[in-house]
């Protein structure tokens, strides 16, 4: 196994990194406190935009897309790390969830009529997308559980049913919904339900209500629960067709879970830093922070993991440029345990160093903590992926029979 980046990689990594640096680090905390303190947050402030047009003018965008940068995604894994240190970095290079997910499916399984009206004005950044899959009303874990239909009625399709965490539906460039609905209640499990694009101004969509994560909305991107009441669409607007909803799943989520968790890790890279200089600045009881109690153990512990788990995000990535997704089953479950979990542990001790001021929004880390702690149940939450590792481990021991 190679995980040492490419030379384009590292030679974008550096840019990356003087571009978040320069333009987006020394005004990011001022910026999300204007966002939030405006009578209607839900807009995209001038200076996000002309960020934007910058990363593009300088070549920094839509990187994740291979067909467009020309990375694998252990090289693009690097860069997402990165972006990761940054609440904004991800949008600023339209490099953001869910818009990158929904890309790499118009990529993958749109048509050219669909590609035209909704990939290429999303990698021009002229628009934004919603994922809408999860429901209030049963397990999600589960994603056989789905309510939600999405009835063919002769050339249309017809959606029923409310969806919520639709991340992005608040941005005000939102314009299309990728909706999982079932289709078939009798075909097999998993080929019962069908993407559908739906445009967010169709008649019967209605955001019925902004979610918050620890109080926060999150704006301008949001979390939205969604209704869809009798909404009609042409059939065409199915993505691959009827009943091909978890094919389409499954190809999304390999690639999109090395995004997180290298943005993960380089949140937590970003805490340890903090945490690191606070433990040298302070001194309490006659000692620096960082000579008191367990902190040594607890800054030693931190890097032993993120180096970990970098690895491991690594050879995942290499697995899915080496063999695909379904060769690297394992590992993409495994890293998705793993990287939310010790963002969420390494966040909360630089809180827990920080004091009062590691809760408040002068620091960036009450922020990280949220976010972080979103991601060990986005996707599927830790028991159903540590469900599947167990699962295929076993599988070695039982000499052919179901585990099941």
């Amino acid at each position: 196994m190679d995980f040492a980046p490419s030379a384009e990689a590292a030679r974008l990594r550096d840019r990356i990194r003087s571009f978040v640096t320069e333009h987006i680090a020394p005004h990011e905390g001022r910026i999300l406190r204007e966002q939030r303190a405006l009578d209607d947050p839900w807009v995209e402030l001038p200076e996000v935009t002309a960020l934007k047009a910058r990363a593009r003018e300088e070549g920094l965008w839509n990187l994740f897309l291979p067909s467009v940068s020309g990375l694998t995604n252990v090289d693009y894994a690097i860069l997402a790390e990165e972006m990761g240190r940054s609440f904004l970095a991800p949008e600023i290079f339209n490099c953001n969830a869910p818009d990158t997910g929904n890309m790499e499916v118009l990529e993958k399984y749109g048509t050219p009529e669909q590609q035209e009206r909704w990939l290429e004005p999303l990698l021009a950044g002229e628009i934004r997308s919603a994922f809408c899959m999860t429901e209030p009303a049963v397990a999600s874990s589960d994603a056989t559980n789905m309510q939600a239909t999405a009835r063919l009625e002769g050339d249309e399709v017809v959606l029923d049913g409310r969806k919520w965490w639709s991340t992005g539906v608040g941005h005000p460039h939102c314009r299309v919904l990728v909706f999982m609905g079932l289709t078939d209640p009798e075909a097999h499990r998993h080929a019962r339900h069908s993407m559908v694009l739906v445009p967010r101004d169709t008649p019967g969509v209605r955001v019925e209500r902004m979610l918050t994560v620890f109080g926060d909305a999150d704006p301008p991107y949001g979390h939205g629960e969604v209704s869809f009441t009798d909404v009609r669409l042409p059939a065409s607007n199915i993505l691959l067709g009827p009943g091909r909803g978890f094919e389409i799943a499954q190809g999304r989520l390999g690639p999109g879970r090395i995004h997180h968790c290298m943005r993960l890790i380089g949140a937590a890279e970003r805490a340890l830093e903090l945490l690191c200089r606070r433990s040298v600045s302070r001194v309490a009881f006659g000692r620096p922070l960082a000579n008191l109690g367990g902190n040594r153990d607890i800054i030693a512990n931190a890097r032993i993991d993120i180096e970990m788990a970098r690895l491991l995000t690594l050879k995942t990535a290499w697995l899915i440029d080496s063999v695909g997704a379904l060769g690297a089953l394992t590992e993409i479950s495994a890293i998705k345990v793993v990287a939310p979990t010790l963002a969420c542990r390494i966040i909360d001790q630089a809180m827990q160093m920080h004091g009062g001021a590691g809760l408040s929004e002068d620091l960036p880390l009450a922020a990280m903590y949220a976010s972080a702690r979103v991601l060990r149940l986005a996707d599927g939450p830790d028991e159903v992926h540590r469900g599947l590792v167990s699962r295929w481990e076993l599988k070695k021991y039982h000499q052919g029979r179901s585990t099941r």
